[in-house]
């Protein structure tokens, strides 16, 4: 795998190797390695010698959790270690050659970004209402559904009580006296329309598309908050993360209000992992510039977590519980496939488990940006940071629905006791979850960074279905495929 064409390259890059090639391979398995080194040495030679990248880098992820686990001395030095491997590893391309990516942070801008405000026509929402089969849920039937939703294993109990707890201060929901930074601000899975609906400050940042900024636009003044958008010198609004982290620095550094850095960028391939880069290092040069700035991250469901023993004792249950039918044809599909279809999810008895969700279609540049962006929530939480990261659950998102593979497996998910979201739905619930965390200081101290993954979780039921996800996601895309082409 290689990365853009060399006349593509500006801004944060791959690093090139002997070849001149810029291979996304040799540094996703030379960063995992690198993660793995403090704590699990053979781990860490596994993945440098690992020679299909593409196909094999799933084991080598999901290690990465499990050599965290011995201790939370051991996960963030798996973290710190990462995040070190990547700023390393990583370069900025520009007109006079190529730099270290440390050196963004003390860039100067090559031009001002000056704001531009959009205020709301709307009266603020005082209630949280959450968008759910065509209705919008408040108060008992909010609470009803955030019950089933619990009893289905959909989403933790902590995820639910957290929601619960801003229904009941809907003066949380305005976040006074904070501005948002919605990076990726025309993301289906962001916050921004949301945030602008409850009144809040907004500072939103994408790349400078018309389109995108007229509908971001139209969101700013259908809400009840204001809009702050980042204009150039050509008058056009937007900026591009990659290229233009000092403008985007300086710009945000400059906006009143308690800062808060909300990552929702998402590209495809190599480019999610050079805009998730880049974003990284314009998180460390406004942390320098602001020491109150709070972090906010979406997790991906598709990912390897570390999960409670109640998960685990839920997931042996409804293992228990198949069906006959379910039984019976179990047991050939194991034998057939070599025991690849339709596994446990868990060992019995586990605590924590380890759950699987990593989705191969996604590939490995997918899985580093997300990796990426939770060892950073991990070491800034450690450091003091208020960091608001909670995983969110699969969802019907344009991203999703263009993989044929991936739109049959969700279309059939609920066969295996998996819900797929709406992103009406989705992006509210992440939203209130966003708004507990920043008027709780993140949520509760835990012990150990796992737990802080696991709590608030909205992971769909992948934690707590009888199956390990990726020995049903094949069956679940067969099963689904009409659905998914109607």
């Amino acid at each position: 795998m290689t990365g853009p064409a060399e006349q593509d390259l500006r801004g944060v890059v791959f690093p090139a190797g002997a070849d001149g090639r810029r291979s996304t391979a040799t540094l996703g398995r030379a960063v995992v390695a690198d993660a793995l080194r403090p704590v699990d040495h053979a781990g860490a030679l596994a993945a440098e010698h690992e020679t299909n990248w593409r196909a094999g880098y799933l084991t080598h992820v999901r290690r990465t959790v499990e050599a965290g686990l011995a201790s939370r001395e051991a996960a963030l030095q798996v973290a710190a270690a990462g995040l070190d491997s990547l700023h390393t590893r990583m370069r900025v391309a520009g007109p006079d050659g190529e730099t270290d990516l440390a050196a963004l942070r003390t860039a100067t801008a090559a031009l001002e970004l000056t704001t531009v405000e959009v205020r709301g026509e709307a009266e603020p929402e005082r209630e949280l209402s959450l968008p759910f089969a065509g209705q919008r849920l408040r108060g008992e039937a909010l609470d009803r559904r955030l019950t089933a939703w619990v009893d289905a294993g959909v989403v933790e109990p902590s995820c639910a009580d957290a929601v619960r707890t801003v229904a009941d201060h809907p003066e949380w929901l305005s976040l006074p006296d904070r501005t948002v930074a919605v990076l990726g601000a025309g993301a289906e899975m962001g916050p921004l329309t949301a945030l602008l609906r409850w009144g809040a400050r907004v500072a939103a940042v994408d790349l400078p598309r018309p389109a995108l900024w007229q509908r971001v636009r139209d969101t700013g003044r259908r809400g009840a908050g204001t809009l702050l958008l980042p204009v150039g010198a050509d008058d056009a609004a937007g900026a591009d993360l990659i290229t233009e982290v000092p403008e985007v620095a300086d710009w945000l550094t400059g906006l009143p209000g308690t800062p808060v850095l909300g990552n929702y960028v998402y590209a495809d391939g190599a480019t999610n992992v050079r805009v998730s880069v880049a974003v990284d290092a314009l998180t460390l040069r406004l942390t320098e510039a602001r020491p109150d700035l709070a972090l906010a991250f979406l997790a991906t469901p598709t990912d390897v977590f570390a999960v409670p023993g109640e998960a685990v004792e839920a997931s042996v249950a409804g293992y228990a519980r198949r069906s006959a039918v379910g039984k019976l044809l179990g047991r050939p599909l194991r034998t057939l496939s070599a025991g690849r279809l339709l596994r446990r999810n868990y060992l019995p008895g586990s605590d924590p488990g380890v759950n699987d969700s990593l989705v191969p279609q996604q590939g490995p540049n997918y899985a580093l940006a997300k990796r990426l962006q939770r060892w950073r929530a991990s070491v800034a939480r450690a450091a003091g940071s208020t960091v608001s990261m909670n995983v969110a659950p699969p969802t019907r998102t344009r991203s999703v629905l263009k993989n044929r593979a991936l739109a049959a497996a969700y279309a059939g998910a609920h066969r295996f006791g998996v819900e797929v979201f709406e992103p009406a739905t989705s992006n509210v619930l992440m939203a209130a979850l966003l708004v507990h965390d920043l008027n709780t200081g993140g949520g509760p101290a835990h012990p150990h960074p796992w737990q802080d993954e696991a709590y608030g979780a909205a992971h769909g039921g992948l934690w707590r279905s009888p199956y390990a996800p990726r020995s049903a996601l094949g069956l679940a895309a067969v099963l689904g495929l009409g659905a998914a082409r109607s």
